[in-house]
């Protein structure tokens, strides 16, 4: 790992200094001795950056926005995370076996892929969402874990077919190299050939898109926010923005801080993906 670090330019190493600091916000910032994110502040309404007690100001209801940002990285990144790490299962697993099996199961898969890919994301985590976190009684509330854990599954489905479809492209261009062919002629089971061959050359491609998938995700999770489905009660980057859509005039602190922190963390996953591709194409030319 420190290796690795020593070979990324500048703008690579902020980018993981970044994401690390976003990260250890998100597991420890519960030990940071900050305000309620929930609780206001009546006396310190709309309050600028570097006030008194509140580092990154107050929104105009009076909320710490520092308290929020670190709070809902533990929930935006959380969705992301979760939801990348099993849609890059799922869609790795289906798209490698297609891509090996060939056949009507990689037409039917790869249709699929097709099919959930020419829908746009939003537009299918919107849905997704709408449809699954309805309640048969409008006036009770769904519950903020609950909305959690369907966002989540919506947002999985969204990444799916976007790491399938890399990693089947990935698996076939390796099943006939020298090495799978002469493992098949020596007789070797096709899950130990896929387990042992094929899996161990097709991560390195899905590791440089699952910083760009986070990325993705948690733009899509600050949208579904702003189209009031998304972690409503709860605290997240997506949920800070929402809430402040209409104070931008008197307290413009209250939009720079969430949108600076989304952007950079964004920006930060792309470089990072990035880099990593570059290191695929350059390890692929030695090949």
């Amino acid at each position: 790992m420190r290796n690795l670090f020593a070979q990324m330019n500048l703008l690579s190493k902020l980018s993981a200094v970044w994401m690390a600091l976003m990260t250890a916000l998100a597991v420890f910032g519960w030990l940071i001795p900050l305000p309620d994110p929930r609780e206001y502040d009546p006396e310190a309404s709309a309050a600028g950056l570097f006030s008194p007690g509140h580092l990154l100001g107050t929104d105009a209801g009076g909320y710490d926005l520092l308290s929020n940002v670190v709070n809902g990285a533990r929930t935006s990144l959380l969705i992301a995370f979760i939801s990348v790490g099993f849609g890059g299962l799922v869609g790795s697993a289906v798209g490698i076996i297609a891509a090996y099996r060939r056949g009507r199961l990689d037409y039917v898969v790869s249709t699929g892929f097709n099919i959930l890919l020419s829908i746009p994301n939003l537009v299918l985590g919107l849905a997704l969402v709408a449809v699954l976190a309805t309640s048969s009684d409008p006036s009770v509330p769904i519950a903020s874990n609950r909305r959690v854990i369907i966002i989540i599954i919506a947002l999985t489905v969204v990444i799916i077919p976007i790491l399938g479809r890399i990693a089947r492209g990935a698996t076939l261009t390796w099943i006939n190299r020298e090495f799978v062919v002469a493992a098949r002629s020596m007789g070797m089971r096709d899950k130990d050939i896929i387990v042992r061959h094929i899996v161990p050359n097709v991560l390195p491609a899905i590791y440089s898109v699952l910083f760009l998938a986070v990325g993705v995700v948690i733009v899509a999770e600050g949208a579904l926010s702003l189209l009031g489905v998304g972690v409503v009660d709860g605290v997240s980057w997506g949920a800070m923005i929402a809430r402040v859509a209409g104070e931008f005039t008197y307290a413009p602190q209250s939009m720079y801080v969430p949108v600076v922190v989304v952007a950079l963390t964004v920006i930060a996953c792309n470089q990072l993906g990035d880099f990593l591709r570059g290191r695929l194409d350059l390890r692929e030319g030695r090949i």
